[in-house]
């Protein structure tokens, strides 16, 4: 079982007043020369310390044998040494009272080897037992651009330091992290305030990094480009946080294809990929994920301003017609709408346009007057910034005045509505004035229409998640009416996969409307138990051996009359013997018929990374044919239900379409968060809960449970 240890404050991890370099050289074709070259050239003004025997002076620094010997504890001790001897040097550390290390060293847990997993948990346990943290092994360090802190060996920080800015990256990776996207990033003017490439991810974490980040004031942003998420639980709790803060997170997660065990016995298993988990929980926290590195970067050049749109409304002004219908399009297929102007608007637009010009059509054309008139652009500007039905505004700069330029800018910094800028060409008047240039002030600029608009997407989409957590109900409630004891004492004296009878009776417990029926072991006892209920009946053979009971034919619906129920039996015990010869059967199950209306699956399944998830999706066959599910974890408010049942591309059927009924959407969200709240209490003795179908009656009528199944953990 993995260690976790508390929470740490990493001020002085970021920010020490003094280092120590184990395995410092002088020669910078070595890791080690490079990194505390740059670490002086990039202007720290703490006390450094290398670490070589083979020296006494190295770049005009006192060098030292051993860390036994430095005259104080360093607050941050660098490890650029043979993986067999980390182990000795953290036991230096912890003589020393070390609290911060970073292990650059490879040769660890991502070699895949037994004995590079043994020394990585051997660092590990010893680190834990000492009071050590540590960054690694098999990373490329950190850089600190607000305090002027770097021990890393990357080209991407020579030269004079840039300038801090108000976005934290956080990286598995140091190539990428450090070239494809910090530089980069730089390159086109985005400041960054810290940035990691933790490599093995050991003991800190990228969670606590990204903590440490979220709870920094000079970060307004974090981008993160990680392989895994270690730690399912903390990801949520820090996702909460930044939430709470409005601090936006983008990431760029790799690994998009489906991977972990299936399990056999239930829908929900056969159906549930890590990959499509991890992008309903991020969509869940209001995370932006994106698909490749550019995207981080130009994604967070908006949301690092913090100011959230009101809907997905945008306005775009241009001098060039062929922006506009492009920008049409493209907003489009990012889910933004061109709202019509108010009157006040067109009225304003056509005092500055001429005749010809459409005022009311949104993007705006602002034709060849555009040259003619100094002031135009900036005009037109304001008067659509006015319009209430208006959330973000999109100037097109082709080639702009600087007094345009400026009047942007100004607007950005002081109307309530966000602003991105797409800028195609460049500026006669000043070419000095670049998009990079005005990106360093601050100001949201694009060369390009689609990561402009995703951008503004991806703002808008923040803005509501902000908006739906503000609204009242939107924190997980518990249900009164719940018996989650019940439930744990029936789960308890069960094992292995439940029967449907057994499942439905802990459904019961938290307040699920099951079927009503009744388990028979003679045809005699089927048609009395019939003749009690009334109408017509289901017949479905009772066996943990036969989970799926259609797939065995050992179901029989809609049966009436004394001799068809009779017959009806018989039927389903000898369909179960031929499918499974050696299963255990208990009898039949002789159940109501539930009345006609749409299918739901409802299921709980085990993510590797995140524990019990909740599972929706239409019922019966359709969850494995369409795959149209929705995930979310457990618990869940009634607003989070709504959302999750909204997700679904078949929603609008549950509203009622061609002459059909709505549905009542409310039960069905009340049958959401029972299970979401069954997930919580139980899940971890759960593998999988399977609710196949829930029938979705008209408004009103509610819901009702036909068919379950609860596969429980083997006791470990």
């Amino acid at each position: 079982m993995a260690l976790t240890p508390p929470a740490t404050d990493l001020k002085k991890f970021f920010n020490p007043a003094s280092v120590a370099l184990v395995g410092a050289t002088e020669d910078q074709r070595k890791f080690g020369g490079r990194a505390i070259f740059q670490m002086l050239e990039f202007g720290y003004k703490g006390r450094v310390y290398p670490i070589n025997p083979k020296y006494n002076k190295l770049l005009g620094l006192d060098c030292y044998p051993g860390i036994a010997e430095l005259p104080e504890t360093p607050d941050h001790v660098g490890i650029v040494i043979a993986a067999e001897r980390v182990l000795d040097t953290l036991k230096q550390c912890a003589e020393k009272g070390v609290k911060f290390v970073t292990i650059f060293t490879s040769n660890f847990s991502e070699t895949g080897t037994e004995a590079g997993c043994k020394l990585q948990h051997e660092i590990v346990s010893f680190a834990r037992d000492n009071g050590i943290r540590f960054m690694g092994p098999n990373c490329n360090g950190l850089i600190n651009f607000v305090d002027g802190f770097a021990m890393v060996s990357t080209k991407a920080i020579k030269g004079p330091r840039k300038t801090a800015g108000s976005v934290g990256l956080i990286c598995h990776s140091g190539g990428l992290g450090q070239m494809n996207v910090m530089w980069r990033a730089q390159e086109a003017g985005l400041g960054i305030t810290y940035e990691v490439s933790c490599g093995n991810e050991a003991d800190i974490d990228t969670m606590d990094f990204l903590r440490f980040m979220v709870d920094d004031p000079n970060t307004d942003a974090v981008m993160m480009a990680v392989e895994t998420i270690s730690n399912g639980k903390k990801f949520e709790a820090v996702a909460r946080h930044a939430a709470d803060l409005e601090k936006p997170i983008v990431i760029l997660k790799f690994g998009r294809t489906e991977a972990g065990q299936r399990a056999a016995a239930s829908h929900t298993g056969a159906i549930t990929g890590s990959d499509e988990v991890q992008d309903a929980i991020f969509r869940q926290y209001g995370i932006t994920r994106v698909t490749d590195c550019n995207e981080l970067y130009e994604v967070a050049k908006t949301l690092r301003r913090r100011k959230w749109p009101n809907g997905n409304r945008a306005a775009a002004l241009s001098g060039s017609g062929g922006h506009s219908v492009l920008l049409a399009d493209l907003g489009a297929l990012a889910g933004i709408t061109w709202p019509t102007y108010e009157k006040k608007t067109a009225d304003g637009l056509r005092a500055l346009l001429p005749g010809y010009a459409a005022v009311s059509t949104n993007p705006t054309d602002l034709t060849s007057a555009l040259t003619g008139s100094p002031r135009l652009f900036q005009d037109a500007l304001r008067i659509i910034a006015a319009d209430e039905q208006v959330d973000f505004m999109i100037p097109v700069f082709v080639n702009p005045t600087v007094a345009a330029i400026d009047e942007v800018s100004k607007l950005a910094d002081t109307m309530s509505k966000p602003l991105a800028v797409l800028w195609t060409g460049y500026c006669p008047e000043n070419p000095e004035v670049t998009a990079a240039t005005l990106v360093a002030r601050g100001l949201p600029v694009y060369r390009d229409a689609m990561p402009c608009l995703k951008a503004v997407s991806a703002a808008m989409k923040y803005g509501e998640f902000l908006r739906r957590r503000k609204v009242a109900g939107s924190e997980p409630t518990r249900p009164p009416d719940m018996n989650a004891q019940q439930a744990r004492e029936l789960l308890a004296a069960a094992s292995g996969t439940l029967t449907e009878r057994a499942s439905k009776e802990i459904l019961a417990a938290y307040g699920f409307p099951v079927t009503r029926e009744v388990m028979v072991t003679s045809a005699d006892e089927a048609a009395q138990a019939a003749r009690r209920i009334k109408g017509p009946v289901a017949l479905k053979i009772e066996s943990p051996d036969i989970p799926h009971k259609t797939e065995a034919g050992a179901i029989r619906l809609g049966v009436r009359g004394k001799k068809a129920v009779m017959a009806a039996f018989n039927e389903v015990m000898t369909a179960a013997k031929q499918f499974n010869g050696a299963a255990r059967l208990n009898g039949v199950l002789v159940q109501e018929m539930a009345p006609k209306g749409l299918e739901v699956m409802l299921g709980m399944a085990t993510d590797a990374t995140f524990g019990p998830i909740v599972v929706v999706a239409l019922g019966g066959i359709h969850v494995e044919v369409l795959r149209d599910i929705a995930y979310r974890t457990p618990p869940l408010a009634m607003a989070d239900a709504a959302s999750l049942l909204r997700e679904l591309r078949a929603y609008r059927l549950f509203e009622g379409v061609r002459g059909t009924p709505a549905r009542d959407i409310d039960a069905l969200c009340d049958a959401i968060v029972r299970l979401s709240w069954l997930a919580h209490d139980l899940g971890d003795q759960l593998l999988e809960l399977d609710i196949n179908p829930l029938v979705s009656l008209e408004q009103g009528a509610g819901v009702r449970v036909v068919d379950a199944l609860i596969v429980k953990k083997a006791a470990s």
